[in-house]
């Protein structure tokens, strides 16, 4: 009987081991170079403790939800926006505020799932779901994956034509912007950080763009107000309000997500820096929505001001909306089609590549 017992207790620390090794293999396959949080000398009986707040530390953490919050910003999400402005007004504003805040909700779920268990969501469905099944999984998210990319590559195209005054024709931007993803691949060898910091530029270039078409239109403040405040929604708008909800839920972002907190090495055996992480990947989370929440208010606003109740309200979309903005607010000095263009072309970019990386 001891014999068994400690074959038993021999065959467990083999397997220990075994988990061990396969945990640490797994993490090296997955970012070839963590980024290491630095952590203070703390003894044994402090595992549970969470350590106090460091701005320092937010900034090592802060990364994967810009990644993330452009999905909140591609093409399909500003067609939306303007189509949801021209038709409806700023009567659908509470409903993209809302949408984006379950769509954070979703979001700092992956994130959890991601930090908890050290694997992203497409290897627990691998593990927790039978063969079958994970490779119908599989399917479904290739062909979501390829269906929606299609806007990001037209809407960059578009805006590459417009931008070049037609001298590029839309099969060449296509082109174009199919090959910038391999630039992205290949930037990310030199660590994510500098891959972090490209898609805050991104970012940060529509929010400008978008920013300066909203100062430049002048929207009613009040309207805005109402709009946020106010639930409104009429037979006439429920397929704008669908549109609204669907561009900000988005299903791949959930995978992504779990995937991209992992660029952060934390010692997960301690509940304290668990626990420590999800508290900063939450703030960062919530300023990187926020911002994208911003940026969509803009181009909804925008439109709305100047399309709401014209004419043009049922036919705009991407492909002839900088020419609507050129022809009701002029040139200018920075002329608001090219301001607009830039900030498309920012968000075909990103979000291009953003779809490379969850693929």
């Amino acid at each position: 009987m001891n014999v068994e017992k400690l074959d038993d207790k021999e065959d467990s620390k083999n397997d220990e081991e075994t988990n061990r090794l396969l945990s640490e293999s797994h993490e090296s396959d997955e970012y070839e170079e963590k980024i290491l949080i630095a952590e203070a000398e703390e003894s044994d009986g402090e595992d549970l403790a969470v350590p106090p707040f460091s701005w320092k530390k937010l900034w090592m953490f802060t990364g994967p939800g810009f990644l993330m919050s452009i999905a909140f910003l591609d093409p399909g999400n500003l067609e939306g926006d303007l189509q949801a402005g021209a038709i409806a007004g700023y009567s659908l504003l509470w409903l993209l505020l809302w949408a984006t805040i379950m769509g954070l909700m979703i979001q700092l779920l992956s994130a959890r799932v991601g930090v908890a268990t050290g694997r992203h969501l497409a290897e627990l469905c691998r593990e927790e779901y039978p063969g079958w099944a994970g490779y119908v999984l599989w399917v479904m998210a290739e062909l979501a994956l390829i269906g929606a990319d299609i806007q990001e590559v037209i809407g960059s195209a578009i805006a590459i034509q417009i931008l070049s005054n037609g001298y590029l024709p839309i099969w060449a931007g296509v082109l174009i912007t199919a090959s910038d993803c391999f630039i992205f691949l290949f930037l990310e060898n030199y660590g994510v950080r500098k891959l972090e910091a490209l898609f805050a530029v991104l970012i940060a270039t529509m929010g400008v763009s978008f920013a300066w078409m909203f100062g430049e239109t002048k929207p009613s403040g009040k309207d805005l107000l109402m709009g946020i405040l106010v639930p409104r929604l009429s037979s006439k708008t429920i397929r704008q309000a669908v549109g609204v909800v669907g561009c900000v839920i988005m299903p791949h972002n959930v995978f992504l997500h779990s995937a991209l907190v992992q660029s952060r090495k934390i010692d997960s055996n301690k509940k304290g820096r668990v626990q420590e992480a999800l508290n900063y990947y939450s703030i960062e989370s919530s300023v990187a929505l926020s911002i994208s929440f911003m940026i969509n208010l803009f181009v909804t606003t925008v439109f709305a001001k100047g399309f709401y109740g014209s004419k043009q309200a049922n036919s705009i979309g991407l492909i002839n909306a900088g020419q609507y903005l050129e022809e009701k607010y002029g040139g200018g000095v920075f002329p608001i089609l090219y301001i607009w263009e830039g900030g498309l072309e920012c968000s075909g970019i990103g979000n291009d590549d953003q779809w490379v990386s969850a693929d």
